[in-house]
């Protein structure tokens, strides 16, 4: 027997800023059930699997134990400079020299997430 990935959950502070954040990110809607003040809110990837944010109490503290990788349809440079424009903070650049390596965001809330080269850069 195996399992699907249903959704990845995000706790957060506001469900509705991070979701309209992510959708800059990753180009996919945020779900039309969803609305501000709402305790959860749902972006589909193309994938299926559903980005969910949802409300806690609490700030986050920490290093994530888990993070997304994104590998760009652009150069990851360009993606990088992108997403900083979209309220993002470079967090670690393991960058090198030679166009290897990625770069550690973060989301508004903290989130750690990497950007990788894209398909183009990497062959």
């Amino acid at each position: 027997m195996t399992s699907v990935v249903e959704n990845i959950t995000v706790d957060c502070a506001d469900p509705w800023q991070l979701a309209k954040f992510w959708t800059e990110v990753t180009g996919r809607p945020v779900s039309d059930e969803d609305q501000p003040g709402d305790e959860e809110v749902g972006i589909e990837l193309e994938s299926g699997v559903t980005l969910l944010f949802i409300a806690v109490p609490e700030p986050k503290a920490g290093k994530n134990r888990l993070h997304l990788c994104l590998k760009p349809d652009v150069r990851r440079e360009d993606e990088v400079d992108r997403l900083l424009a979209l309220g993002a903070t470079l967090h670690s650049d393991h960058r090198r020299a030679d166009g290897s390596g990625w770069a550690v965001l973060q989301d508004p809330e903290g989130n750690e997430f990497c950007v990788l080269r894209s398909a183009a850069e990497r062959a």
